[in-house]
């Protein structure tokens, strides 16, 4: 994969440890701001912010495998799985949430995506 396809799908990575931060560990300082919620709208959702920080953990488990791993075709793989359930993830994110969320989340998943594409 070349160096600009594997710095692409290092960003979308990136973005990914960041949310999963946000779900989870700071979401109750940082998280809550960043996605514009009350305290008492936050302690409702605590709970599943959570668990949706864990699914992002594993797209950034399957990024991160498709980056290390030696074998190009389990790499390949990996790489394809997690940027498309990111793309896909981000449009649903974007019909049901917010309409950024296509823009931090499947925009660079696309670009990423045709990059290793058309490697």
């Amino acid at each position: 994969m070349p160096l600009s396809a594997q710095i692409a799908v290092a960003i979308v990575l990136l973005i990914h440890v960041y949310i999963v931060l946000l779900e989870t560990v700071f979401f109750d300082t940082r998280g809550r701001r960043v996605f514009g919620l009350s305290a008492e709208k936050a302690a409702i959702v605590k709970p599943a912010m959570s668990n949706q920080g864990c699914y992002n953990g594993f797209l950034v488990a399957a990024l991160a495998v498709g980056l290390l791993h030696s074998d190009p075709a389990v790499a390949g793989a990996f790489v394809n799985y997690g940027l498309l359930c990111v793309g896909v993830a981000g449009v649903w994110g974007g019909l049901t949430v917010s309409r950024r969320i296509i823009f931090v989340q499947t925009v660079p998943a696309a670009i990423a995506l045709l990059l290793v594409q058309f490697a």
